[in-house]
């Protein structure tokens, strides 16, 4: 049975990707800061929990040790964005916070699991953003912290040209999730609905995970180099119909 282990499994598009991965035959290793519910996860799709901060050094080493030696598919899924300030305001501890996360321990995690997938001839799927493509008014911090991660894309598949590794990197636009905009606003719902005010059928962390799914599972020789994925009504980041 092949593996996958997917970051940020407790929640949203990293949850929702878990259970596809499973149906799809995968023995799932589920890996997330909140031990209660990846445990819950991992006892739904008969799969392995590992309470993992990937910021931290040590919980990593031991997220690849219980990984061991062979992965057939990485889902680099952990990260999100924190505020909403502009420049001139910016929370530079928010700022650390995202970059922390979705640049350096999503790097942490990939040099940790390199060796097993690319014993497993396997491959590494970046959950990044549209926010990579661009700045956008408030965002610059994740932006940053987005665009970041897609250098490591980028930068990765160059240098595993000659390895059986796959590097690829799906961007999801405005998705709805259960945490994604309350965490964006500390907890505040009437913030976090607004983003989604008026548009009638946003993406869901289910449209994602089916789409990683389908990366996942193609031919050993084919890499989706980049996929962008967005509902019908954004049309780009900053175009949105809101009926």
């Amino acid at each position: 049975m092949p593996t996958a282990l997917v970051t940020g499994a407790s929640s949203g598009i990293g949850a929702a990707t878990a259970r596809r991965l499973a149906a799809e035959g995968f023995r799932v290793v589920c890996a997330a800061r909140r031990a209660d519910r990846v445990e819950a996860l991992a006892a739904e799709i008969d799969g392995v929990a590992v309470a993992c901060d990937i910021t931290s050094a040590d919980d990593v080493a031991r997220l690849a040790a219980e990984v061991g030696d062979t992965l057939d598919v990485l889902v680099n899924n952990a990260g999100g964005a924190v505020g909403l300030e502009p420049v001139a305001e910016a929370d530079l501890d928010a700022w650390e916070q995202m970059l922390a996360t979705n640049l350096i321990g999503t790097t942490r995690v990939t040099k940790a699991l390199l060796p097993a997938l690319t014993a497993a001839g396997g491959a590494i799927i970046f959950v990044t953003s549209t926010a990579a493509d661009w700045g956008y008014e408030g965002g610059a911090g994740y932006c940053a912290a987005k665009a970041g991660e897609r250098a490591v894309v980028e930068a990765l598949r160059l240098e595993l040209f000659d390895q059986p590794v796959r590097i690829m990197e799906i961007c999801p636009g405005m998705v709805r999730t259960d945490e994604f905009a309350l965490t964006r606003f500390a907890g505040d719902k009437e913030k976090a609905d607004k983003v989604y005010a008026g548009v009638d059928e946003p993406l869901t962390a289910d449209d994602v995970a089916d789409t990683i799914s389908f990366m996942a599972t193609r031919p050993a020789h084919v890499n989706l180099d980049r996929i962008t994925i967005r509902p019908r009504a954004q049309a780009a980041q900053y175009k949105v119909f809101r009926g």
